[in-house]
C-alpha cells in the first residue's frame, strides 16, 4: 500500500475528473492522500476533501500565494484548527527564495505558522526552495515538538541530515526521477529507512518522461520504484517504510 503524503487534490486542475483521478490512484496501490492547504480562500475546498476517509488535510499559507495572504489569516488558521480537530498538520508553509521581492513577507507568515504549530504540537509541512540552511537554522531555534515534513526535498545528504536531526522527514517526489538530480539522488541513498515519505505534489512536480503533463497521485508508485532502485531495496519495502512514516508523522488513523 502507498500513501501520497503531499498532493493538491483540491486544485481546480482536478475539478473535471477528481473521482477518476482517485480511482486511478487506487488502482496503482494508493490508499490514502494528504492534502495541504495553500491559502485561506481555498481552505473550504481542502476541508471538504478531508471529510473523506481516504484523505487527510492540513491548513496553511503557502509562500507562492503571498499576495493573497493577510495578517487576519493567521488568526483564521488558529480558528480553523480549533473548529477542525481532524486537521493533521500546519502547512503548506515555508520559504521560496526564487521570489526575493516577498522575502520579508514570506518569513513573517512562515514564522507565524511555525509558532502556531509549536503551540498546538502539530507537525508542519514546509515548502523550502533554495533556503534549506536558513530554514533549518530557524527550525533549530524553535525546536518544534512534532517535527514535520520538508516537502519536495531537493538538497544534499548533509542538508537532509540537518532536517532529520531536528525531527523532520523529507518528501521524495518527481524531482528524484530526473537523471540530472545527482545530488538529490545521493541524499536519497543516504537516508535512514524512517527518514522519508513518498509524494507527488500533484498536479505539479512532473516525473521524468511526463514533462508538461498534469501530475497525479497514481504516479507515487513510479516515485516508489525509482527510490527503491536508488536505495537497492524492493519497491514493497520502500512503500511499507513510507506508509509507516507517513502514519507516524501525521498520526493517521488508517
Amino acid at each position: 500500500m502507498l500513501i501520497d503524503a503531499h498532493c493538491h487534490l483540491d486544485f481546480p486542475d482536478f475539478d473535471a475528473d477528481r473521482e477518476a483521478v482517485i480511482e486511478r490512484s487506487r488502482a496503482a496501490g494508493v490508499c490514502h492522500f494528504v492534502v495541504p492547504g495553500t491559502s485561506y480562500k481555498r481552505w473550504p475546498n481542502v476541508l471538504a476533501l478531508g471529510e473523506r476517509d481516504d484523505i487527510s488535510v492540513c491548513l496553511g499559507l503557502h509562500p507562492y500565494f503571498i499576495d493573497e495572504h493577510c495578517d487576519t489569516d493567521v488568526e483564521a488558521l488558529e480558528e480553523g484548527l480549533d473548529a477542525n480537530p481532524g486537521v493533521v498538520a500546519v502547512g503548506e508553509c515555508g520559504i521560496d527564495a526564487r521570489f526575493e521581492e516577498s522575502w520579508d513577507a514570506q518569513w513573517h507568515y512562515f514564522d507565524a505558522q511555525l509558532k502556531v504549530a509549536k503551540s498546538r504540537e502539530l507537525p508542519v509541512v514546509i515548502h523550502c526552495v533554495h533556503a534549506n540552511d536558513k530554514v533549518a537554522k530557524r527550525l533549530r531555534q524553535l525546536a518544534l515538538p512534532a517535527g514535520g515534513l520538508i516537502h519536495a526535498f531537493a538538497g544534499s545528504p548533509e542538508q537532509a541530515r540537518k532536517f532529520l536531526d531536528l525531527g523532520f522527514v523529507v518528501g521524495l517526489g518527481g524531482a528524484v526521477t530526473h537523471e540530472r538530480a545527482k545530488r538529490l539522488q545521493r541524499a536519497v541513498k543516504s537516508l535512514p529507512d524512517d527518514g522519508y515519505v513518498l509524494e507527488t505534489d500533484s498536479p505539479d512536480m512532473p516525473l521524468a518522461g511526463h514533462r508538461d503533463e498534469r501530475n497525479e497521485p497514481a504516479r507515487v508508485a513510479e516515485v516508489c520504484r525509482v527510490v527503491a532502485r536508488l536505495r537497492g531495496q524492493a519497491s514493497a519495502e520502500v512503500a511499507a517504510r513510507s506508509y509507516a512514516t507517513s502514519r507516524r508523522l501525521f498520526q493517521l488513523a488508517i
